[in-house]
């Protein structure tokens, strides 16, 4: 199966909208992407499709997001919301889209990246629980699901502190 990744566009979005609905099965998580589009956060070439046969089948967005220590700020990306097609998991969409979305924020000069996601999952990109820096999530999860990933060589070095989203997260 030949799976093309490439920036998303307007024509996009309707798609983009509905893998959400059908992956997660809630409209909040539907309409963030919607929301992150018109954000202080929002990077046009990190919200990423999945098309194959001509379809959208798959979805990634990385947003900008800060690391709150007491006296600093440290830019980094969120990778949120990654969601593919019911009908099309578990053929490697998936990690498609992760890999070629670390490689494009790597490309564009990003540090790091961190997620709230599956502990199976991502550990396979080389996401370890952000404990290991310090870095806490705003709000309560457990700490293996809130991961962490330089993308350069001490991307996370001396950093520490709380991770602030942007607001459209608050909405979840």
């Amino acid at each position: 199966m030949k799976v093309e990744i490439r920036q998303e566009e307007a024509c996009d979005f309707p798609a983009v909208y509905d893998i959400n609905l059908k992956a997660f099965n809630r409209k909040e998580e539907a309409r963030l992407a919607d929301r992150l589009r018109l954000s202080d956060g929002f990077i046009p070439e990190l919200s990423l499709v999945a098309i194959v046969e001509n379809k959208v089948v798959g979805h990634i967005l990385f947003t900008k997001i800060s690391i709150m220590d007491e006296d600093r700020s440290q830019d980094s990306l969120a990778l949120a919301p990654m969601a593919v097609s019911p009908g099309m998991q578990r053929k490697g969409i998936g990690q498609q889209l992760v890999r070629y979305g670390l490689n494009k924020a790597r490309e564009l000069g990003y540090k790091s990246v961190v997620v709230l996601g599956h502990t199976e999952y991502y550990p396979r990109f080389g996401f370890v629980p952000t404990s290991k820096w310090g870095i806490k999530p705003p709000f309560n999860v457990p700490a293996n699901v809130f991961m962490a990933k330089e993308l350069i060589d001490g991307g996370l070095s001396d950093i520490k502190g709380t991770v602030k989203y942007a607001r459209e997260f608050e909405e979840l």
